[in-house]
């Protein structure tokens, strides 16, 4: 929201849109505007909320379309509370906006997380380890989850159900016992340990430190199991990249249903993709 807040803009050309569809990212670029702070002061002393009310007047807009996940979502449904015409897009790798079947953005993030869980394999194999593999989400575990399961996987953490270390240990023992010489363990970021669980958001914090969930964990069990425990870490290239073509065809259908909207005038909506149907919803 940077761009309404301070009032910087250009109009778009066709040029703009060449081959847009193979890009990932945004040509917007992106900055992070957390819905806690919207209604406090930037840096430099600017209401948030009555900057972007004055410049969407000023710039002459007929609609605001936001593109983002669960933060974007609710400013932009304060914003259609405060009279500007608003329609937005759901849009984030999490998969974890309300009232949609899929995100556009998952299922790309989602092919490469599942390959690498994939490939880890052969190294893994070969040298008999214990691989953890750390997938993006601080809050949800959709894309963990289906990538450990495409990805095939022997344990799967998400943050929507705190894990006991040695019910992990043990299905890593389970596999030496059936003769598997290696483990995969798929691991969301935000995932915690039942005991972590009980600790408040500061606690948790302030025992982590800059130590991510994978290094712990990977300390624990090779205590426990006493074997070579890696740590792979794909990060921010699950959000990079060419979309896949499911994105592709996701973004183009829901973007033209926002369009359909804004020509019908229909306002304060979310385009959505709900039972596999595209439809709007307020």
């Amino acid at each position: 929201y940077e761009g309404v807040i301070n009032g910087n803009c250009r109009s778009l050309t066709k040029d703009d849109f060449e081959n847009i569809l193979a890009l990932g990212g945004t040509i917007l670029g992106s900055s992070r505007m957390p819905f806690k702070h919207i209604t406090e002061p930037d840096e430099n002393g600017v209401e948030k909320i009555p900057a972007m009310i004055k410049n969407y007047k000023k710039m002459g807009l007929d609609c605001l379309v936001v593109l983002g996940g669960n933060g974007s979502q609710k400013t932009a449904n304060l914003l259609s509370e405060k009279g500007l015409n608003i329609v937005s897009l759901p849009k984030t790798i999490d998969n974890d906006v309300a009232e949609t079947d899929f995100t556009f953005g998952y299922a790309s993030a989602l092919e490469v997380a599942a390959e690498t869980i994939e490939n880890i394999k052969t190294t893994a194999a070969s040298h008999s380890r214990i691989f953890i593999v750390e997938i993006m989400g601080h809050k949800t575990g959709h894309l963990t989850l289906n990538a450990g399961i495409a990805g095939g996987a022997d344990v799967i953490l998400i943050p929507e159900m705190p894990y006991d270390i040695m019910s992990v240990a043990e299905k890593i023992k389970r596999n030496e016992f059936s003769g598997k010489r290696y483990s995969i363990i798929a691991v969301a970021e935000g995932a915690k340990t039942k005991q972590d669980a009980l600790l408040s958001k500061k606690e948790y914090k302030a025992k982590m430190g800059s130590l991510s969930i994978s290094f712990q964990m990977a300390s624990q069990l090779r205590m426990i199991c006493g074997k070579d425990v890696r740590v792979s870490i794909p990060g921010h290239v699950q959000r990079g990249g060419a979309p896949c073509p499911q994105d592709r065809i996701l973004a183009s259908r829901l973007g033209a249903a926002a369009a359909e909207c804004i020509l019908q005038e229909k306002f304060g909506v979310m385009v959505v993709l709900k039972n596999y149907t595209l439809c709007s919803i307020a």
